[in-house]
């Protein structure tokens, strides 16, 4: 035992191995607390880090990464661009541009927090769009526990970019037995824009919006879940212009169906009133034309004969038959409410009946206001306008929206000639 102490005693005095021993215990220290540091780390990101990862496959991916572009506080200088290309057919192109963070790290603020932002392309690539694009991800990280942090940040993201996208109304008609787009969607027209006399425009989507939100109601009582909806008045009052508004208002798309096409008959009829698109208004424009009496007008008869193979029983049935679809919305139109049969107009088909007739001087008045309207220079005064509706009040008829509207389009850019030539509205019309 001696031996061995006196051994370990002149180890301990060599230089050298003293040396050597302490360089291999600071290794050893720094391999431990590197792993220490490794495992801390772990337990922390694990534990007092929260993130989210959405890849290029997912539709809010540049959602996401544009909100992030828009919302930190000095914009990232590494971009990427999407362009996009509209070409038409006559050879005009429009281009519009997307920037978007760059590959790589980014920071920005979200509500008072800063956020790690990772965006990393790898090697594979995914189908998208009929093309094959790189494999993208994007991570977020921020400190915290409440991981609807990140979730509402998203959600954000998805509202604002779908508040600021560019939608159309769209039209479908009928071909054969299906409903096809009618064209590309057409520009949404403003509810307000649709000048009516007081009260109906509110009257009828406020009807509409109740109806939307009771489904419920409908199905616990056993009531079929439809609603249906006559506009009848001279022509050029509106009735279509407002079922565009409300269809735009609504987000809903539009259904037409004509009929008098002469390859319409009851079955197929019926099959297109119960397949239309969800959220969409069927439009049955000008229904008189189809069912009017023609014993009353036999002058017309040879110009109705053969126009149509829809039967009144065949349309009844398809509006309210057995085998009728649910949460439809339907529209029908006319200028002659006296030739429908009462059977097409009674409740269950038809719940909500409104007039649309001739300009007020309220519409006059409004229409006026509307088209001269200047916040800064305030031309459409309330006295030019009381000018205009007394003006075309000295005409001593009736006179149609389609007909003020006109009228008021040849002088938009001069109130006083509007008021002084009114007499032109009936004149050329």
């Amino acid at each position: 035992m001696a031996k061995i102490h006196e051994y370990l005693s002149s180890l301990t005095d060599n230089p050298y191995f003293g040396a050597g021993a302490g360089l291999a215990g600071l290794g050893i220290g720094l391999s431990v607390l590197r792993k220490s540091s490794i495992i801390a780390n772990a337990v922390i990101r694990r534990n007092c880090f929260i993130s989210l990862e959405i890849t290029n496959s997912d539709p809010a991916y540049p959602w996401l990464l544009n909100y992030i572009n828009r919302h930190s506080r000095r914009q990232t200088r590494h971009l990427t661009v999407n362009t996009f290309v509209r070409q038409g057919e006559s050879g005009k192109t429009d281009t519009a541009f997307r920037f978007l963070p760059g590959q790589g790290t980014h920071y920005f603020f979200y509500q008072g927090f800063p956020v790690l932002v990772e965006r990393q392309r790898e090697n594979q690539s995914i189908q998208k769009d009929g093309f094959r694009t790189p494999f993208e991800t994007v991570t977020l990280r921020t400190f915290g526990f409440d991981a609807t942090f990140l979730q509402r940040m998203l959600q954000k993201a998805t509202d604002e970019e779908l508040s600021h996208a560019e939608t159309g109304m769209v039209i479908y008609h009928a071909v054969g037995p299906e409903w096809r787009r009618f064209g590309p969607p057409r520009r949404k027209r403003p509810l307000d824009s649709i000048v009516l006399d007081a009260g109906i425009s509110d009257k009828i989507f406020n009807d509409l919006r109740e109806f939307l939100n009771s489904s419920k109601w409908y199905t616990d009582r056993g009531v079929p879940y439809r609603r249906g909806y006559l506009l009848y008045g001279p022509p050029g009052c509106g009735k279509s212009s407002f079922i565009s508004g409300i269809a735009s208002q609504l987000g809903y798309s539009v259904c037409m169906v004509s009929l008098s096409e002469r390859t319409l008959d009851d079955d197929r009829l019926n099959h297109l009133l119960n397949t239309a698109p969800p959220n969409s208004i069927v439009l049955l424009e000008d229904v008189d034309a189809a069912f009017h009496s023609r014993e009353d007008h036999p002058s017309l008869k040879a110009a109705y004969e053969g126009m149509t193979r829809v039967t009144l029983s065949g349309l009844l049935n398809a509006i309210d038959g057995v085998a009728c679809a649910e949460e439809r919305i339907l529209f029908m139109t006319t200028n002659y409410v006296e030739r429908l049969d009462p059977a097409l107009i009674r409740p269950g088909r038809i719940d909500v009946k409104e007039y649309f007739g001739n300009c007020t001087d309220y519409m006059i008045g409004q229409m006026f206001a509307r088209f001269y309207r200047d916040e800064q220079q305030q031309l459409a005064t309330e006295e030019l306008t009381q000018e205009f509706v007394a003006a075309v009040r000295r005409l001593s008829c009736d006179v149609s929206a389609a007909q003020i509207q006109g009228h008021l389009l040849k002088n938009k850019f001069d109130p006083l000639s509007a008021i002084h030539n009114a007499s032109d509205i009936v004149a050329k019309s």
